[in-house]
């Protein structure tokens, strides 16, 4: 049997989202939604679509909860995914979110399973399940952030060159990273070197006096103020010096300041392209619109530019400390062998089994069919006009923020009426 309906998604109201009518969350919430009144000073910060019970999805006409609608037909969702994983037939082994991003979201970093069943289980409070939560950022628009660790060579270098960094943690820990830490290639011993030399300098920066952190970042900030040029002259551009300014701007004299700037990649997207962020790898969204996939979890262990909950000492402990340029921590799309037409489809396959994501593009009069899958898919369209439909079935309107669930089993057929349509699919198959 094959299923299509039009899903209706609330939004979160977060500090760090994006205001007004300038947010593509409000967008597309307002799309479906008559009584959504967009406040020009309210923040927007993420659209849910998926079956998690603080925003759950309902059908547009009848209102019920896509949880409700799946735990009454099984099908939809297909017996191998609900058979795979905790979640069952009645929920969606993934969370579908669009981000509309103006302020830094904290630094932070997520537990694998089975640390997750450990910290579950001692601090409920703090972490309220014992899933992981691995997550695919796909750009809808300029992107930066914060992904992985820098390479330990230009790290090595913030701490030769940027005084303030060096004095906030011991000297005895900046002295020995710069004269250990081994440089490429590497063997597996060398790598192993590294992430220990790593770890002792995160550490060092995470359990730095308030203090010391408040009086260096004062100075380093004071300096790029009035240096900024030669401060950019050392890094090749000016991008360091106006993003620590920036951040400054919102997180005044944070330690963010410290361990983003110059232990983190910093990361530039355009849209299309895509950074996947495993387990125990720490990161922080900073701009831009994004369509966000993720594993079925609330667990956040937090770092930075945060008023939150930190979690010190099983934040330095869970980290992997790996090292990679930032170019390496980009996902490529790759090409979709299951579609057929005159658009194009490409494919986010992280290494994960929770989830992928196709984005479908079809100029107008052009039509793309895909496959239908073994699994349940959540879909959002994000530009452009048409249809979506299910052949010899039903056939819906297609227009940014409209967002539409697809049985398990089903194909479905994308039609462009004006301009490009563009829309993203969140799936699942096992």
């Amino acid at each position: 049997m094959s299923v299509l309906f039009q899903l209706q998604c609330g939004a979160q109201k977060y500090d760090w989202g994006k205001l007004g009518k300038s947010s593509s969350v409000a967008q597309f919430a307002a799309a479906t939604d008559p009584t959504f009144e967009i406040g020009d000073k309210t923040p927007y910060a993420e659209l849910w679509m998926g079956t998690h019970p603080s925003v759950p999805s309902k059908d547009l006409k009848t209102h019920v909860t896509l949880h409700d609608i799946l735990n009454k037909d099984s099908s939809l969702v297909g017996p191998a995914v609900a058979t795979k994983f905790d979640s069952g037939s009645d929920h969606l082994p993934f969370l579908f979110k669009v981000l509309s991003i103006q302020k830094v979201l904290s630094i932070q970093a997520h537990p694998d399973k089975s640390l997750a069943k450990i910290l579950h289980a001692n601090d409920p409070k703090n972490y309220p399940d014992d899933n992981h939560k691995p997550e695919m950022a796909i750009a809808l628009n300029n992107f930066e952030g914060f992904c992985g660790f820098r390479p330990v060579k230009e790290i090595k270098g913030f701490l030769e060159t940027v005084p303030e960094f060096r004095s906030v943690v011991p000297d005895e820990v900046a002295k020995a990273f710069i004269e250990g830490v081994i440089g490429e290639p590497l063997t597996e011993q060398d790598e192993t070197v590294n992430k220990s030399y790593l770890q002792n300098l995160f550490e060092g920066v995470m359990t730095a006096p308030d203090s010391a952190i408040k009086r260096e970042a004062e100075k380093l900030v004071g300096r790029v103020q009035k240096e900024k040029g030669s401060f950019a002259g050392v890094y090749g551009d000016e991008a360091l010096a106006d993003l620590l300014l920036r951040l400054n701007a919102q997180f005044p004299l944070d330690i963010g300041l410290f361990c983003g700037v110059f232990l983190l990649n910093y990361v530039t997207l355009k849209a299309g392209e895509a950074i996947f962020l495993k387990a125990k790898d720490p990161h922080a969204y900073i701009s831009g619109d994004i369509i966000e996939c993720m594993a079925a979890s609330d667990n956040v262990v937090r770092a930075g530019f945060t008023p939150k909950f930190k979690d010190v000492k099983n934040l330095v402990a869970m980290l992997t400390y790996e090292c990679a340029p930032v170019e390496e921590q980009k996902m490529k799309p790759a090409s979709f062998d299951r579609a057929n037409g005159d658009g194009v489809v490409y494919l986010y396959d992280p290494p994960i089994p929770e989830f992928a994501v196709l984005r479908t593009e079809v100029d107008k009069g052009q039509k793309e069919t895909i496959q239908g899958l073994e699994g349940p898919t959540v879909v959002v369209v994000t530009d452009g006009k048409g249809t979506i439909g299910v052949k010899g079935g039903k056939t819906l309107a297609a227009e940014p923020g409209f967002v539409f669930f697809v049985g398990a089993g089903t194909a479905v057929e994308y039609v462009g009426t004006e301009d490009k349509l563009v829309a993203y699919g969140a799936f699942c198959e096992v």
